[in-house]
């Protein structure tokens, strides 16, 4: 697996990371141990997960994942780049549940209204908390999981720079977060000898939302962005909308496609048929290996050995130019 450089930090990762969001929950311990294995076996290294995953699944609360990585990476940890978040542990967990309904969609606004936020006493607490869940004595990147603009960035910087100083976490992120925030917070960090943010992940794919520009999704604008600091990468999560480019029937009946249905899309998941074809790849396949080509930091979030296996087959796809082209320009 291709090794890319995160930031401008010298620190080498795998440009596939696995999001192991369901792992504890949904995905048994069991399946979860098989699938990291494989990942890496494969020479993958980056793993992706948050204080208050899987709070949604039955009968958790958060930090499932956290605690089953941290039995999981017991001998080992010293071959991964570990990546943890904080802000959007669940203070109210039945208002939270409340707010997810039955055919799927959720009132986000009523979810966000339960998340502990980012303030420094925040920080200090959960930052321990993961550190106990993973068996570590440091977080490799922490990001602030989704911006809180109700606690002072200063406030929040100087928390995390003190973690930083502490040797107990090595890079800062950020998530979900517009991009005029993210450069108010880079140019505090830097103003003030801050640690920096070194990665910034949203939801990016290769298609395009048609829906209302979100802070969650990456825009033109934050992409524009991402070109001109090279000293931030972008991680994308959901990089495969949930598996969308290979299942009409899946695509049709499931939330996400909502913001993405439109002719846009329609022309681009023909161009990804047909360079499928000629590679003799699945269509999930063809949109992880475009994302690669593009020097993103795509997330894999595999809920099953199925899942995983299906998607394995992209780490190594070649992408030729006139392929590429193909897709770019649909």
């Amino acid at each position: 697996m291709k090794k890319v450089e995160l930031g401008r930090t010298g620190q080498y990762v795998s440009q596939v990371s696995l999001g192991c969001m369901t792992m504890g929950t949904s995905t048994d311990e069991p399946t979860s141990a098989r699938i990291l294995d494989a990942y890496l076996d494969a020479g993958g290294d980056f793993l992706d997960t948050a204080n208050c995953y899987a709070w949604w699944e039955p009968g958790a609360t958060g930090g499932e994942s956290e605690s089953v990585l941290g039995r999981l990476l017991r001998g080992r940890r010293d071959r991964v780049f570990l990546a943890t978040k904080v802000s959007a542990g669940i203070t109210d967990l039945p208002a939270a549940r409340a707010a997810r309904h039955p055919d799927g969609t959720v009132d986000w606004a009523a979810v966000e209204r339960t998340f502990e936020g980012a303030g420094a006493a925040v920080i200090e607490r959960e930052a321990e908390a993961s550190l106990r869940r993973l068996g570590t004595d440091h977080i490799d990147l922490y990001y602030v999981h989704v911006d809180d603009r109700a606690t002072p960035l200063e406030e929040t910087l100087s928390a995390l720079d003190a973690l930083v100083r502490a040797g107990k976490v090595r890079y800062i992120g950020w998530s979900n977060v517009r991009t005029w925030r993210l450069e108010r917070i880079r140019s505090l960090a830097l103003a003030n000898g801050w640690a920096s943010p070194v990665a910034v992940q949203v939801q990016h794919s290769y298609l395009r939302p048609t829906g209302a520009d979100v802070p969650s999704v990456a825009g033109s604008e934050l992409l524009d962005w991402l070109s001109q600091h090279p000293d931030v990468s972008l991680a994308a999560y959901s990089s495969l909308l949930r598996g969308i480019y290979d299942d009409a029937a899946y695509r049709e009946s499931t939330p996400i496609w909502r913001s993405y249905a439109g002719p846009d899309s329609e022309a681009r998941l023909a161009a990804v048929a047909k360079v499928a074809a000629s590679l003799g790849a699945s269509g999930n396949q063809v949109a992880l290996a475009w994302l690669l080509r593009k020097g993103v930091i795509p997330l894999i979030g595999p809920r099953t050995w199925k899942h995983y296996e299906s998607i394995a087959p992209a780490f190594t796809l070649e992408l030729p130019d006139e392929l590429l082209s193909v897709l770019d320009n649909a």
